[in-house]
């Protein structure tokens, strides 16, 4: 596809409210652009599917997002800040109701058929990041600051620290509250009139106008919906294509009144759903349960339609289109650095090792690239995004770099740092989307430029954290590697020791120790329960976590006196330990240790992060909310979240020297025997 035909298609998209065929999509477009018709209809159906930019409607039709939420009904629940204020702040209010090319400050509300004024609100920025949060924790801040120029110099002139104050644009409500009665509880029926443009109509719904009944019906829809898109997407590419697809997935009850609004659901009406961290990014995910991790870089953001160019980089796992390529050139030309072997290592470094033909052909295609950017490249006019093109390349060059080597090395992946290769695959996707938007010959806004160079800070320095955890975990490799070559004289079930790792799932306490094969998993119980300092109130199993296959519960079945040795012989490398109904560990075994030295009572934690949730807080879901008070509530949330985690908590803390003290002194056999 040419891009014009993929602006036509995405035009397409925009206008069209009924099920459509290929056949039509591709009929708009060839209207537009017909260069290329041979394989556009392939092309066009695989960019919809990879890019999940409409939904499946049957075997041969689409529904694009506009088909599917225009005219439909949803819920906005006015919070007592905004009625207190008489303002109502859009935010992630209409996802996935409204076209996400806009920006929230774009979108129209009317009442009573006569438009709704717009004012300014001011505060600090974190009073409104929760209104942005269903679009990503991490976006938040973005949002913010791309409510006006003056939010965005505000943001950019210090990286590190949030403004003391912004402003945002919010609906002028005074008069409609006043003349609604609006109280708190009540809500906002909110009719979506135009989802390109983003127009929608208010009317008000009383707190008690629907029966219980009906909403729990709409929950019921809801968390199969999001639950659906969960198993059908997995992770997906961003939190508002989860929202888009469970909508979808829900069926029309969820797309219908009496309902509940998003946020009100997501935070505070389910236990089945929860936001939970995705490398770098959050996601929306099964309440207590880890997003699965990927054992190699993700591709799927690439293009369907795929350039020779881009298909020899694709091969060799570089997601790039040739925009980012150009880039590149433009880079070299920026360093007066011209020769077209430099040029191709840091597009395609060395390790990877291009077979000669493509080699050749990406050779031939630099060249006359360069040939084409040299007469009119002016060093001057480049000077504001020469730097900042450079930097990224570097990092765009590093980030491949590291993946092909781990890719290329003998490392068990579990040893990786949690979510590696989707921390990795993350940055290079930024990466790469900056150094398309510099391939211009046209400098960007400054504040644009300043925005980005802001956010090439932060990705140098999540990739620097990663790198300096892979070879961390790469030293413990190695150390162990040599370990098992070293002959004790002895039998594996006599003296060895193993190396666990023990995760608690939907949060970010995790612990690494090393263990005596010989231990049964009663004992393993009890080791639980001492390291994250539990007592032991709850009913316990362990299970095989694909198969769910109990392994030991504590009606004291045979199975109690299994060993870990035995576990490990029969290539069982993952358990769950299921702690009451709300808390499950995530253990797995890692490797032996057979040089370790140390009796029985010298097992050790030997790394780990995140503080242990108290075995009292119902569930990993009510554990966030409690998190969430303590460090962005006022001062009665803050009091309340530390009256339930104790005076003393610290989200972050892990004490080593304490879990090792608390697993010398023999807890863990007082807890195995409670």
């Amino acid at each position: 596809m040419t891009i014009n035909q993929e602006d036509a298609l995405y035009e397409f998209l925009e206008s069209v409210t009924k099920p459509f065929t290929l056949e039509e999509a591709v009929s708009f477009i060839r209207m537009i652009d017909p260069k290329r018709s041979g394989r556009l209809g392939m092309e066009v159906s695989a960019l919809i599917n990879s890019r999940n930019i409409a939904f499946r409607f049957d075997t041969k039709r689409w529904v694009s997002r506009r088909g599917c939420f225009e005219p439909v009904q949803f819920v906005i629940s006015p919070t007592r800040l905004e009625l207190l204020n008489g303002i109502l702040i859009p935010g992630h209010r209409c996802i996935p109701f409204a076209n996400p090319s806009l920006l929230p400050q774009e979108y129209v509300f009317h009442w009573q058929g006569s438009p709704i004024p717009r004012t300014t609100t001011e505060g600090p920025p974190e009073e409104f990041y929760p209104f942005y949060h269903i679009f990503g924790e991490e976006y938040a801040p973005q949002y913010v600051a791309r409510d006006n120029p003056e939010n965005e110099e505000a943001f950019n002139s210090d990286p590190y620290d949030d403004p003391p104050e912004v402003s945002i644009h919010t609906l002028d409500m005074r008069n409609i509250y006043r003349e609604a009665a609006f109280v708190p509880g009540d809500r906002f029926v909110v009719s979506t009139l135009d989802w390109k443009a983003g127009v929608f109509e208010l009317e008000r719904a009383g707190k008690d106008a629907w029966p219980q009944e009906a909403l729990d019906a709409w929950v019921k829809a809801a968390e199969e919906g999001f639950e659906d898109s969960f198993a059908l997407l997995g992770p997906g590419t961003s939190t508002e294509e989860q929202a888009a697809y469970a909508y979808w997935y829900g069926g029309k009850r969820m797309r219908e009144v009496p309902a509940y609004a998003l946020e009100d659901f997501l935070y505070e009406k389910t236990n089945r759903i929860e936001t939970t961290a995705y490398g770098i990014e959050t996601r929306f995910w099964y309440a207590g349960k880890e997003i699965p991790d990927r054992k190699e870089p993700e591709e799927s953001r690439t293009l369907p339609d795929r350039t020779v160019i881009e298909e020899i980089l694709f091969q060799k796992k570089i997601p790039i289109s040739e925009y980012a390529v150009q880039s590149y050139v433009r880079d070299a030309l920026y360093r007066n650095q011209l020769d077209i072997p430099s040029i191709l290592e840091r597009i395609v470094p060395p390790i990877l090792e291009l077979r000669e033909p493509d080699r050749g052909y990406l050779a031939e295609y630099v060249a006359d690239v360069l040939e084409e950017f040299r007469d009119s490249y002016s060093l001057f006019a480049d000077k504001s995004m020469g730097p900042i093109r450079q930097r990224v390349g570097e990092l765009h060059t590093a980030v491949i770099d590291l993946a092909a080597r781990l890719q290329k090395g003998d490392i068990d992946p579990s040893w990786l740092p949690k979510h590696t290769f989707v921390i990795l695959s993350q940055i290079q996707g930024h990466a790469a989307s900056v150094l398309e938007d510099l391939d211009t010959d046209e400098a960007p806004a400054e504040t644009e430029l300043e925005a980005m160079d802001n956010s090439l800070d932060s990705m140098i320095e999540t990739y620097e954290d990663i790198k300096e955890l892979i070879e961390e975990s790469l030293n413990s490799f190695r150390r162990n590697k040599l370990s098992v070559v070293k002959n004790t004289g002895k039998t594996r079930d006599e003296a060895s020791w193993k190396t666990i790792q023990l995760s608690v799932g939907g949060t970010d306490a995790w612990r690494r120790i090393v263990i005596p094969a010989s231990y049964s998993l009663e004992d393993l119980h009890g080791v639980i329960q001492t390291i994250f300092d539990w007592k032991n109130c709850y009913p316990h199993y362990f299970v095989l976590g694909k198969l769910g296959n109990t392994l030991w519960d504590p009606e004291g079945s045979p199975e109690s006196r299994v060993r870990i040795a035995e576990l490990s012989a029969r290539g069982i490398s993952e358990i769950l330990y299921e702690y009451g109904t709300k808390w499950t560990v995530k253990i797995i075994f890692l490797f032996y240790n057979d040089n370790y030295i140390g009796s029985e009572d010298q097992l050790r934690c030997i790394a780990g992060a995140g503080a242990a949730p108290p075995e009292n807080i119902d569930g990993p879901l009510r554990f966030r909310k409690i998190l969430s008070a303590l460090t962005k509530g006022n001062d009665a949330e803050r009091q309340g979240a530390l009256h339930e985690l104790g005076k003393n908590f610290d989200p972050e803390g892990f004490d080593m020297e304490a879990c090792n003290r608390n697993l010398s002194s023999g807890a863990f056999i007082k807890n195995r025997a409670r």
